[in-house]
């Protein structure tokens, strides 16, 4: 199938997904939402495709879901119940991923923020460039994470350092707390994950499937679908902030970069 917004290749049966929207830091459009589910669905069927790899085209990994007008505004103009059952798609594509029966990488580099980080916690392994930026700035005007893996990856009180800030941690650090497998420097990032993701695919997809399934169901018994239901609540009423409503009119009268300007820039040392 010919995609839009997605690349995809083979090599050494390590089934290569790229998000493909660099002039926008390949930001989560709906549909490279819908095209990346399609492609990573795609590989799971292809038996020459043993392990999955998720990267980024351009400078960035992903800076996020694209909120400008036409593809995800806000939530606060919303009804509760509407801006909860909008963001059941969100979480719907994302688990997708998450249950899929192949192993899936993702390689970060550049920025990986907001949406990003969602994308990245529902792969089965992060690996990253040691000068990544990844945060969740968001939370700092816009709501919360529509998905919640943070404590699962990284234990409550770094959990909270990132959600309670909007600050970035580069890839070294995310290393430190285990937000990520490993981090290498930039230019050898591709090779390292393609050595990590080789490696994976010379096992069976029998086995795979049933070693993976058994990690993903240790998590289930821990709450994670009854948890991104209630993430999905929790950005939903966020979204009636205050601060939330003001970012919403600036970026109406004055236009996006204003509205982030105004999010982040007094938090800028």
């Amino acid at each position: 199938m010919a995609y839009a917004t997605i690349l995809t290749e083979t090599r050494d049966r390590v089934r290569y997904v790229t998000l493909n929207r660099p002039e926008k830091r390949n930001a989560l459009s709906l549909e490279l939402q819908n095209e990346l589910i399609d492609a990573l669905e795609a590989a799971e069927q292809d038996d020459e495709a043993g392990c999955i790899v998720v990267r980024g085209a351009g400078p960035a990994f992903c800076a996020g879901f694209d909120i400008t007008p036409q593809d995800r505004t806000p939530g606060g103009a919303k009804p509760i119940r509407t801006d909860i059952n909008d963001l059941r798609g969100t979480t719907r594509r994302l688990a997708r991923i998450w249950d899929l029966s192949k192993p899936v990488i993702a390689q970060i580099h550049g920025y990986c923020v907001a949406g990003g980080t969602d994308l990245a916690m529902h792969c089965d392994m992060i690996v990253a460039a040691e000068d990544t930026q990844i945060g969740f700035p968001p939370v700092r005007a816009q709501g919360a994470p529509p998905t919640h893996m943070w404590t699962y990856m990284v234990g409550p009180q770094w959990a909270k350092r990132m959600l309670l800030t909007g600050d970035f941690i580069d890839g070294a650090t995310a290393e430190r707390i285990g937000l990520v497998l490993s981090a290498v420097p930039a230019d050898q990032l591709a090779d390292e994950v393609h050595t990590l993701a080789s490696r994976v695919a010379m096992i069976p997809h029998d086995l795979l499937a049933a070693n993976k399934g058994i990690v993903n169901k240790a998590i289930e018994l821990m709450g994670r679908t009854m948890l991104q239901e209630a993430a999905r609540e929790t950005d939903a009423i966020a979204h009636k902030a205050d601060a939330a409503a003001e970012f919403a009119r600036i970026g109406r009268e004055q236009g996006l970069k204003a509205a982030l300007s105004w999010r982040d820039d007094r938090f800028a040392q």
